[in-house]
């Protein structure tokens, strides 16, 4: 019989483990608290007890994609679409720095209004704010991630999904798995941080498919790493599907601490979807990253990746003193700096 706590006692020792015993951890649910306290400890002893911020900037809800479990996909016909201009995107990155942000996460749908002057010319400008930038947009060729890259995108956010290149593109219609992988591979060579993650709860999706996510995290060697339970969305075709537990996604962040252990990883808003407490919850599981929303008035709700978003009808001040609250309440700080990855060392810890 295999002992859940020899392995995650294991994993702490070395950051390793293997597919099977990944497996194993993943199906027992008899040691989750000892597992949640085990990447808590990982992340106090590499990433200390900052909590970074990032200030989430959700600037067109278009996308030619039609993927199957996402809200924005181009055949959903009941959502209303916008796309903000380049001086607006830029003036909400001037009221976040004003907020305290040191780095902005730039997010879209797949648009190809936005060119890769336009690009250019919001990266080059919200860089002027001495703010560190990350660009989620999709998939690029390797001349259009170098051209904002040169522009000064410091990090770049394009998820893997999932590792089962058959779920992946049942999934993601007209895609390609190996075209994501190419997408990884390039940000790497050109210097990126490089984010990347899983939905937990796809259908279809097994516990040795999650196994491989994880793996395919420290193959890669990723410095951010976003993991989220899947929400079904009325609006989509998978809206009966069952989706994701909490924990098993709680499960899928904390092992992923465990083995990649200086990396960042965000509490991510979709599991405070599932859970009222979700974000801080995570943040005590192994995360150490929050990326509070300022985008601004109804955008905020149409940008509707998935029901039941959280803090939709909140301003962005709002946001950042709720969400500074709840950190400071479990003992944490703000991060006072761009929270670029720290690999490898271990952080002073006074007890």
């Amino acid at each position: 019989m295999v002992n859940i706590l020899e392995l995650i006692n294991k994993a702490e020792r070395t950051n390793e483990l293997t597919k099977a015993e990944i497996v194993e951890i993943l199906k027992d649910n008899s040691h989750n608290e000892e597992l949640f306290r085990c990447a808590d400890r990982i992340r106090k002893k590499y990433m200390g007890d900052e909590v970074h911020l990032r200030g989430l900037i959700e600037f067109s809800n278009i996308c030619k994609r039609n993927c199957l479990y996402c809200g924005l996909r181009s055949g959903n016909k009941n959502i209303k679409r916008y796309r903000l201009m380049p001086d607006e995107i830029i003036e909400l990155a001037r009221k976040g720095a004003e907020y305290g942000y040191k780095t902005f996460v730039l997010q879209s749908g797949e648009d190809e209004f936005y060119t890769v002057d336009k690009m250019k010319y919001i990266i080059s400008n919200i860089k002027k704010l001495d703010a560190a930038v990350t660009v989620s947009i999709g998939e690029k060729s390797y001349e259009e991630y170098k051209a904002y890259r040169e522009a000064g995108a410091d990090r770049y956010l394009i998820r893997i999904e999932t590792t089962d290149k058959e779920l992946y593109e049942a999934m993601d219609p007209l895609m390609s798995h190996e075209n994501r992988k190419r997408c990884l591979r390039d940000l790497k060579k050109l210097g990126y941080e490089v984010g990347s993650g899983c939905l937990v709860g796809l259908p279809n999706q097994t516990i040795e498919s999650l196994a491989e996510d994880i793996l395919f995290f420290k193959e890669i060697g990723a410095d951010m790493i976003g993991i989220g339970p899947f929400i079904p969305n009325q609006d989509t075709p998978l809206k009966d599907a069952a989706g994701g537990e909490f924990y098993l996604s709680l499960k899928v962040m904390a092992l992923t601490r465990i083995l990649l252990k200086d990396i960042n990883i965000p509490a991510t808003t979709a599991m405070e979807s599932l859970d009222k407490n979700g974000r801080i919850i995570a943040l005590q599981s192994g995360a150490n990253v929050v990326m509070p929303n300022i985008t601004e008035g109804e955008y905020r709700e149409l940008y509707a990746l998935y029901p039941g978003k959280i803090c939709v009808n909140d301003t962005p001040a709002h946001c950042r003193s709720c969400i500074t609250g709840k950190i400071t309440a479990i003992g944490r700080t703000i991060g006072r700096n761009k929270g670029f990855r720290n690999r490898g060392r271990e952080k002073e810890v006074y007890i």
